[in-house]
């Protein structure tokens, strides 16, 4: 597959690399590829494109989360760009992004990097496994 923007810039592709695999319902992949995929057959490409509710889903501003410094030792070094994994008092581990950081507080946004784009697939199917 090769994924782009509607500005036909390209974020991801397996050309040229191991083709993805999946294991169907598994919600390993967006719901709209998914759903895209079970309507092929192999050998077959398609070109989809995909709302955000079909995608990574809409932002949400509750996933835009502000701190105090002082209640995260060591997150002063951080900086607006970065990338970091951050983890829950249950120990689940999820991506953000550092978004603002000032002398007395830091902003993460964990919003999935493509949420809230449209986004267009070209899918060729390989083939399908039981």
């Amino acid at each position: 597959y090769t994924g782009s923007f509607d500005d036909g810039e390209v974020f991801d592709t397996t050309r040229g690399r191991t083709p993805l695999t999946y294991v169907e319902g598994d919600h390993e992949v967006v719901p709209g590829f998914e759903a895209a995929v079970l309507t092929m057959q192999p050998g077959e490409t398609k070109r989809v494109h995909l709302e955000p509710k079909d995608a990574y889903g809409e932002r949400r501003d509750d996933a835009v989360q502000t701190i105090a410094l002082s209640n995260m030792p060591g997150a002063e070094t951080l900086k607006a760009g970065e990338k970091i994994v951050l983890s829950d008092p249950m120990g689940n581990r999820f991506p953000a992004l550092v978004s603002e950081v000032t002398d007395t507080e830091i902003t993460f946004d964990m919003n999935h990097e493509l949420a809230g784009k449209d986004l267009n697939f070209e899918i060729t199917l390989v083939e399908v496994s039981d």
